[in-house]
């Protein structure tokens, strides 16, 4: 059964102090939608709120979502809240750059535990909310990265390929009789300030990071109310699996054409066109 209306609809959106985030809640607000939006930065959320078209139920959440302990609290903050909640949005994450020689352990963990447990801690805390509704969606953002894996995005890489693996079998475990469905979204080029706050892995090269950075910056060219619309769209779908943008769309049919060898055939012409090849990312 779709979701015709997110009307009624309670959101929580992770990572909603910017980017995609900001742009989805601004996008269900107008349809109607009661939001909780968590973000780690707190003038980042009050700018979101202030953005928001629409008068419903709004609720502001510093979380971090690397910590089990925040993610508990602010399932609770949201039942206080909103009494229950229809829809959950794992947005939230960060980029890591540099060899797997280059990075630390700590780097590693770091970004393991934004991108994917932080996301494996809202579906585990949010499904017995979500199970109690007529309707569902979760929505996990993974990223093209998730299923390209160029050099130098090693720990962002296996974030993001994790997340979509956790995705792809609690979709087919909630398949039989659920009354909750999960899109996984895999966006391209997306023009969000993720490039600008990438990190540094331990041991990279100054001088690289910053010239890759910079490059592949300007090839995020997809405004993130188009890619918030997209999404919006699949969870009034319930479409299952959602690739975001001619860039990701190309790359992945490459993958699937050659999944050994894709990046030979790519690192030629990223060499000429941008840093891809070289560690640049795409969400």
């Amino acid at each position: 059964m779709s979701m015709r209306t997110l009307a009624e609809s309670v959101a929580v959106i992770t990572g909603a102090g910017s980017g995609i985030g900001r742009a989805l809640a601004v996008a269900f607000s107008a349809r109607g939608a009661d939001l909780a939006l968590a973000d780690l930065d707190d003038a980042s959320l009050a700018a979101t709120r202030a953005s928001l078209p629409s008068a419903g139920k709004v609720s502001l959440h510093r979380v971090d979502v690397a910590k089990l302990d925040e993610m508990t609290r602010l399932r609770d903050e949201v039942v206080r809240d909103h009494g229950r909640a229809s829809i959950l949005i794992n947005n939230a994450g960060v980029a890591l750059y540099g060899a797997v020689e280059h990075v630390s352990f700590a780097d590693l963990e770091w970004i393991m535990a934004i991108n994917f447990w932080g996301a494996v801690y809202g579906c585990k805390l949010f499904l017995p909310l979500l199970r109690r509704e007529a309707q569902a969606n979760i929505v996990n953002i993974s990223s093209l990265f998730g299923i390209i894996a160029p050099p130098l995005q090693a720990g962002y890489s296996a974030s993001k390929f994790a997340l979509r693996g956790f995705s792809e079998a609690l979709r087919h475990e909630l398949a039989a009789g659920s009354n909750v469905r999960l899109t996984v979204v895999h966006p391209g080029g997306i023009k969000t300030n993720i490039s600008a706050s990438t990190r540094r892995g331990a041991h990279a090269d100054n001088a690289a990071f910053e010239r890759d950075t910079k490059a592949f910056a300007r090839s995020l060219v997809m405004a993130p109310d188009r890619a918030a619309a997209l999404i919006t769209g699949a969870v009034l779908t319930d479409k299952p699996r959602l690739i975001i943008g001619r860039d990701a769309e190309f790359l992945e049919k490459l993958q699937r054409l050659f999944p050994a060898q894709y990046m030979k055939i790519l690192t030629p012409l990223f060499n000429r066109r941008g840093p891809v090849a070289r560690g640049g990312k795409a969400t």
